[in-house]
């Protein structure tokens, strides 16, 4: 970060957004996916405290993320966001940290070789403690307590006293969350993302057989590298590298007790995260979750699913992004393998018909999530790579831009997800499942996604 973002960004982020127009209109709308903890005795005390904490994030990084994006919505880069379903307390570590930076750093190398185009790095983390839900209650064995809904809400653990809805898991996500962008400024910042080091990585990866048709485009980038260096290249510029943050805005309380007025523009900014995104089930165009982001000048995503319309998206265009500015608004799609070709053609003929300049992603995971008969929550990785062709191809055909990649990973070596190159198969789940909500993919799948992804690009 230069000294000037920082100074902005540092003096922008401030002062209290406490008494700001229109700020708290979302109070008087319908919301859902809220917690009822309201009448907490330690309510009041929290709010105040998250009003008067510092920033997470500062006004001048979020400028240039949208600027970033910008360049995106004009196909000018790539956008890569990846990181866990729910993240949690207990695995804010720095090795499980690195972990996830170092696969998403993995992972942006072989997109950018294969776009011949920057990558806007973004991981889920910092911030995404909470999941909307689609009960309010769970029951086993004849006892119904309230679902899990993320560990700023509530435990994962089925007893009463965990699943209370406490206000005070806020502060602690507000804490891990700053030990969490500490790490990832570090990591970013302190060469743990040198280009070279990270190539290196990747080498590792496609030696293992089950890679081998990723080990051509490996090499390629590993001679493009020997032939920066031997041409006297600055490599001190590529030992650090951009790696923003974004969560749901899906606790309005958080989001707006951590909002804060840029002195330089007099405008309001959600210092909880770079990027906040609407899900599936707040994207009512009448309700809080709009309403209040709408108010904000962070980059906003709205993740689209296979009921939504035309209309939806266009109307959810003059809401949150009125003066048409390339970078404010992402759609993060999340069709289905089944439903990809057959729903995402009309939504990106009607926005650009429109003229609207959006950020079109694509979420492959949530639409893909099934069931297996031991009762684990999973998802089949060619369901996953399928949905992401079928992205591709449909931008293709309709002469739109294919924006970037969402998707639920980690850096570790879990078991979640089935299939892949290097197979997981359901018997691994009893050793190696760990979320506590959605099946990731894990280090090697994450990686062979990108190669996928880049082979594609590389044919543009």
């Amino acid at each position: 970060m230069d000294q000037e973002t920082l100074e902005n960004g540092l003096a922008g982020s401030a002062s209290s957004a406490k008494n700001f127009p229109g700020l708290d209109d979302w109070r008087q709308l319908n919301i859902d996916q809220q917690p009822t903890w309201q009448e907490h005795p330690d309510y009041t005390n929290v709010i105040n405290e998250l009003n008067t904490v510092p920033p997470l994030v500062f006004a001048g990084e979020v400028d240039r993320l949208r600027k970033n994006l910008a360049e995106v919505a004009k196909g000018k880069a790539f956008f890569l966001q990846g990181g866990d379903c729910a993240e949690t307390f207990e695995g804010a570590t720095a090795d499980k940290i690195s972990a996830r930076v170092k696969t998403l750093l993995q992972m942006a190398v072989v997109l950018t070789y294969g776009a011949s185009m920057p990558v806007v790095k973004m991981g889920r983390m910092a911030g995404q403690f909470s999941k909307p839900r689609s009960s309010n209650t769970e029951t086993r064995d004849g006892v119904t307590l309230p679902t899990f809904r993320g560990e700023m809400v509530n435990g994962f653990e089925f007893a009463e006293e965990a699943r209370a809805h406490d206000p005070r898991r806020m502060v602690q996500g507000y804490h891990t969350s700053a030990s969490t962008l500490n790490l990832v400024r570090a990591f970013t910042t302190g060469g743990f993302a040198d280009l070279r080091l990270v190539n290196q990585w990747n080498r590792g990866f496609t030696s293992n057989p089950a890679h081998a048709r990723y080990e051509s485009l490996s090499g390629e980038i590993d001679r493009a590298l020997k032939f920066m260096e031997a041409c006297g290249a600055d490599f001190d510029a590529m030992k650090t590298t951009e790696l923003y943050v974004g969560h749901e805005g899906l606790l309005l309380d958080y989001e707006r007790a951590l909002t804060r007025i840029d002195s330089r523009t007099n405008q309001p900014y959600d210092t909880s995260g770079h990027f906040i995104w609407i899900g599936e089930r707040t994207r009512g165009l009448d309700d809080a979750h709009v309403d209040f982001l709408s108010k904000v000048r962070n980059p906003i995503g709205v993740k689209l699913g296979p009921s939504t319309t035309a209309d939806d998206a266009l109307r959810l265009i003059d809401k949150l992004d009125p003066e048409r500015e390339p970078g404010r608004l992402t759609f993060i799609t999340r069709m289905g393998a089944s439903k990809i070709r057959e729903n995402l053609p009309a939504l990106v003929e009607g926005v650009q018909a429109s003229g609207a300049k959006v950020v079109w992603v694509t979420d492959p995971m949530h639409g893909n999530t099934i069931s297996v008969p031991s009762g684990y929550k999973t998802r089949r990785f060619d369901d996953v790579v399928d949905e992401v062709k079928g992205f591709f191809e449909v931008h293709e055909a309709l002469g739109s831009f294919p924006g970037g990649i969402h998707i639920e990973m980690t850096g570790d070596d879990v078991a979640e997800c089935l299939g892949g190159s290097d197979p997981i198969n359901e018997e691994a789940f009893a050793d190696r499942y760990e979320t506590l909500c959605d099946p990731r993919l894990n280090h090697r799948q994450s990686l062979e996604i990108a190669f996928l992804v880049a082979e594609y690009l590389s044919r543009r």
